[in-house]
């Protein structure tokens, strides 16, 4: 295909959606054109300009962090690189990988820490000041789909692993991630991206400043089929606004956003019908799947008196989601393909007081803060679907959640090498449940207190070493705490625990001798009362026994000169079943081993050039360890030159066509011409080689 023949490429509807944001964009930025016009001109008069690229991964943070895997990553850590899929932005934590099962629409398939976090059970993700992850939610509780983020605006993400500080609540035991967008950008920008498998993307920025303050207009449209042999006809649309200024006085930022997206999926496949030749490697089972979704919120950040911030959001969501993953196992005759449909509103925000100093005493610095989090569930549905044609359902639930969280800890400065943090947090749960069979209705609340203790230490110079203890815990749907019945025998069900809680320690030292060169290392232990697991046979997560993991990690960035930027991590996972036998303890999905490592050069005439490597390691596919998962290993390569004005770049993804899997599970399914179910192999393949053409223009 010429990928230079957009035309041809995009059906009319998408040519007009296309065009469309970049007249809108063009409109916003024509305001201040006519008054940069005169500086443009002599611009234009060389394509050399000078640069200074600011490294998230350079912050200084001896003497600020609490533990060895706290970190800060900036827009140049990941623009300089090539990103498969916006899920991807979390694998700037050390040790974290996206994959995806599914389509394009879908949440990620999240892994950390020996963990495969389904859509993020165990991890948290926070959007100016707004959780991201869905509670109760009927694909999986604490569903998190990244896809309403646009990574041009991200500034940066912080993240912390572990269960030790009490500003985390909910999903964050192995970790939790905060993005942070541009409250400005200094050029306003249209950006075209044209590859292979049907790739078009467009996305626009420009600010505007007022008399109060700035605003920050974006906009993203997306359209791709992948290398599938069904095409994913995938369709996204984002729109992004953000004030930043003063308000009645007050210091605050208000964003806005809309997400919108449809798409069709390649779910995981049967190993044996690949085998006997009857699917190809990008094959599929079901045409019909596929899905639905969009999401609206607007986020408020009010900063009062310098110390107390608070924080308001709402988001209305909807997702229409089919799968199929038995295909004619339970229904030989209509087969197994189900919706999950999510409606619901959510509201919250916080309030948080910091001091830096408490009784006179400027070694002491305290911190209060309280979470307030309602759900307004109106549908969280399970059909039973031909074709995408409802025939019945499995659940019709309505659920109200409604939660609240108080918290706070206490910083001391013992000497001017030695510092401890203590915390406490308290969550406190209420739940309404009206099912569709009246035995599965009921009410109920929970509620758990949750210490914190970190301890850091200057030994010498440039090095620090932490010491970290926790408790934590994620959500479960809280229809499992009202269940009686199973919704398809009717027989007995015992409830599960909302709370399911988990503890972890943590050792780390980081060693920085200049802001060129950092270096950290962290031993964790990790245990939870209850893991979320994928049931093959079911297509969702349920509750599971306890478990525990250890594990080291390691990261390091070096800027080797004033151009050149190296970066690597590296972890090793043990994870089993805390109270199973010996030879029948391993986790499905539990990654042993992860690395990455990136090459970047950034030169100051304009050329950028990123060269990355991931590798994701072997697991066990089912507890004995008998049905293993290969590790895969990709490599991305990225090139770009820029002018004042112009960029032009060229991303390669997965550079050598390599093998692999995404996701791989191990558990029954019967295909319409088989007379019994077959235990196999069931896979979602990396993606082929894409390649994709990128076309920027500063206004």
């Amino acid at each position: 295909m010429n990928i230079f023949n957009v035309k041809k490429s995009i059906p009319n509807s998408r040519l007009h959606s296309l065009s469309r944001l970049a007249v809108a964009i063009a409109a916003v930025s024509s305001v201040e054109f006519s008054m940069a016009q005169d500086q443009e001109d002599a611009e234009l008069v060389s394509p050399i300009f000078e640069s200074i690229v600011v490294w998230g991964r350079s912050t200084r943070l001896l003497g600020n962090a609490d533990g060895g895997s706290h970190g800060i990553v900036g827009n140049a850590d990941f623009s300089t690189r090539p990103l498969m899929r916006v899920g991807e932005l979390v694998e700037v934590m050390p040790g974290m990988v996206a994959t995806q099962h599914s389509g394009p629409g879908k949440a990620n398939q999240y892994f950390l820490r020996g963990m495969n976090l389904d859509h993020g059970s165990d991890f948290t993700a926070i959007f100016e000041g707004m959780p991201l992850n869905f509670r109760s939610h009927a694909h999986a509780s604490g569903y998190l789909d990244l896809n309403p983020l646009i990574p041009e605006i991200v500034e940066s993400v912080e993240y912390h692993k572990g269960t030790y500080y009490a500003f985390n609540g909910d999903f964050s035991a192995s970790g939790s991630a905060r993005f942070k967008t541009y409250d400005r950008i200094e050029e306003g920008y249209l950006e075209a991206t044209i590859g292979n498998f049907n790739h078009h993307r467009l996305v626009g920025a420009q600010s505007i400043d007022t008399a109060d303050g700035t605003w920050l207009f974006a906009g993203e449209l997306l359209t791709r089929d992948g290398p599938w042999d069904l095409p994913q006809d995938q369709e996204k649309t984002n729109l992004f606004m953000k004030y930043t200024g003063t308000i009645g006085g007050i210091n605050s930022q208000v964003t806005a956003m809309a997400y919108d997206a449809n798409w069709y999926s390649t779910d995981q496949i049967p190993l044996r019908e690949v085998r006997n030749g009857n699917l190809d490697l990008f094959g599929f089972v079901d045409p019909t799947l596929g899905g639905t979704s969009s999401r609206w919120s607007l986020i408020g950040n009010f900063d009062l008196d310098n110390n107390i911030d608070v924080n308001a959001y709402f988001s209305a969501y909807e997702m229409n989601l089919f799968g199929n993953p038995t295909y004619f196992l339970n229904d030989p005759v209509n087969g197994d393909q189900i919706e999950q449909e999510d409606d619901r509103a959510v509201i919250g925000g916080f309030v948080r007081w910091q001091e830096e100093q408490i009784w006179g005493i400027n070694t002491a610095i305290p911190m209060l803060g309280i979470d307030v989090r309602y759900d307004d569930i109106t549908d969280v549905n399970l059909w039973d679907t031909l074709e995408r044609q409802r025939l019945g359902f499995t659940r019709n639930d309505s659920v109200e959640e409604f939660s609240w969280s108080l918290y706070g800890d206490l910083e001391y400065h013992w000497t001017d090498t030695f510092r401890t943090t203590i915390g406490l947090r308290g969550e406190f749960f209420d739940w309404d449940v009206t099912a569709a069979n009246p035995l599965n209705s009921g009410t109920g609340n929970d509620s758990e207190w949750m210490p914190k203790f970190n301890a850091a230490w200057i030994p010498a110079d440039g090095m620090e070493v932490y010491f970290n203890y926790g408790q934590g815990f994620h959500s479960n749907d809280v229809r499992g705490a009202t269940i009686t019945v199973d919704p398809i025998n009717g027989d007995a069900v015992d409830p599960v625990d909302v709370i399911a809680q988990a503890e972890g320690h943590e050792i780390g030292v980081r060693y920085e001798p200049s802001s060129n060169f950092n270096f950290s290392a962290v031993a964790f232990w990790l245990e939870l009362n209850s893991e979320l697991l994928f049931v093959g046979d079911a297509g969702t997560s349920e509750p599971n026994d306890a478990t525990k993991r250890r594990g080291i990690e390691l990261s390091t960035f070096w800027q080797i000169n004033d151009y050149l930027v190296f970066d690597a991590t590296a972890t090793w996972n043990r994870a089993r079943f805390k109270d199973a036998p010996s030879g029948a303890d391993r986790i499905p999905d539990a990654h042993e081993t992860t690395a990455s490592a990136g090459l970047t050069y950034v030169h100051p005439n304009g050329f950028t050039g990123s060269f990355r490597m991931r590798h994701f390691g072997d697991a066990p596919l089912e507890e004995t360890d008998t049905f293993q998962k290969d590790g895969t290993t990709l490599f991305n390569l990225g090139l770009s030159y820029a002018t004042n004005r112009w960029e032009v770049g060229l991303d390669i993804l997965n550079v050598f066509d390599d093998d692999g899997n995404d996701i791989e599970y191990y558990f029954e399914s019967q295909l319409q011409n088989e007379s019994e179910p077959v235990e196999d192999y069931h896979f979602h393949p990396v993606e082929a080689r894409a390649y994709r053409g990128i076309f920027k223009y500063k206004f």
